[in-house]
């Protein structure tokens, strides 16, 4: 029995160690490679924001045609509430029935499989089609909480909270107290016949299939980083109706700033059948 206990903490350990202050800080020299340095708080960034927002925008327009046949009373009340039938994601043109709507607006698919890493649990690969470098390979879901906000609680034994620069937090767990936040945080948040976040990440089909990046793994000696994270404040011009593909949500109502979110851009041209990669830990000098 104690084997068996002592087994299982280790495994926990495992994933665990990596968001553990102290050890990450007795460590750092030891894992040179698995660390991603940049010089300022401004310079994280490998693609401007304005190439960030044309992928998603590019998805999400594919997204809602695609969608749309089964939407129609919905699109109906929007147009009401709007006051205007054309819009700027109406527009667009393409395939109105497009069957994989990431494989044509991106070119590539991603899918969450067994990681090829042991002990690793899930992990996401690309499946079909090729990411040229510079891409928006996926987006980290989850509640975002502001440094001065409460996460205590969300926060135990969770491996999913993301730690920004600024001190921003993201919950990607899509399980127990976090998965409860998110749906009323998302609920709260609806703007009429708007919806202005993605709940489907939550399950096991998320509608956007770009919001799978917390389950991307950590990089090693064997396996270096092939995505990298980058922060994204989602502008105030982003369409209205395109944010209900947005997986992200303020925890308080009264935030005062745009909606943080994190996007994986490719460090590199990323071919079928490979595993994203990660640096978990950024170093600003």
């Amino acid at each position: 029995m104690f084997r068996t206990a002592l087994t299982r903490f280790q495994n926990k350990w495992k994933s665990y160690r990596h968001r553990f202050v102290p050890w990450v800080a007795l460590n750092l020299s030891r894992n040179e490679k698995t660390l991603r340095k940049v010089t300022e708080r401004s310079k994280d960034k490998l693609v401007p924001d304005e190439e960030v927002s044309r992928s998603l925008l590019q998805l999400f327009r594919v997204l809602l045609r695609s969608h749309g046949a089964d939407h129609g009373q919905l699109r109906a009340l929007q147009n009401h509430f709007l006051g205007q039938v054309t819009s700027e994601e109406d527009q667009c043109g393409g395939n109105s029935v497009c069957g994989d709507a990431m494989l044509q607006s991106l070119g590539f698919c991603l899918d969450r499989q067994p990681s090829s890493l042991p002990s690793a649990g899930t992990g996401v690969f690309v499946t079909k089609g090729c990411v040229p470098k510079g891409a928006t390979v996926a987006m980290y879901p989850g509640t975002v909480y502001q440094a001065y906000e409460p996460i205590l609680l969300q926060s135990i034994r969770n491996p999913f909270v993301f730690r920004c620069i600024d001190g921003v937090l993201i919950d990607g767990n899509d399980k127990g107290i976090s998965k409860m936040v998110f749906k009323s945080c998302s609920g709260r948040d609806r703007m009429g016949p708007f919806i202005m976040s993605d709940t489907s990440w939550l399950t096991s089909t998320p509608q956007n299939p770009l919001a799978v990046g917390q389950y991307v793994n950590n990089c090693s000696y064997e396996t270096p980083a092939n995505v990298c994270y980058q922060e994204y404040d989602v502008p105030d011009n982003f369409p209205i109706r395109l944010r209900q593909y947005l997986p992200n949500v303020n925890y308080s109502h009264e935030a005062q700033r745009p909606l943080r979110c994190v996007v994986l851009v490719s460090l590199r041209d990323i071919t079928a059948g490979e595993e994203l990669f990660s640096n978990y830990f950024t170093i600003v000098h």
